[in-house]
């Protein structure tokens, strides 16, 4: 492997680094929005489903609480 000089390596990260197409606030802020809807919607519907089979099951089995 090819030893890299540390002032070299520095240069390089920061070559990269400018190359990386940062995303807007607009774009951050509707992706963010948009994660916690669908977390949300997520929850909700592992909630009904959590909710029905342990009704049906309590049904089913006769559990008495």
């Amino acid at each position: 492997m090819a030893k890299t000089n540390p002032l070299t390596f520095i240069q390089q990260v920061r070559a990269e680094t400018a190359k990386v197409v940062w995303p807007t606030r607009r774009e951050v802020t509707v992706s963010t929005i948009m994660v916690l809807i669908l977390s949300t919607l997520t929850a909700v519907f592992f909630f009904l489903v959590d909710w029905l089979i342990r009704t049906g099951l309590a049904g089913v089995l006769g559990l008495v609480g």
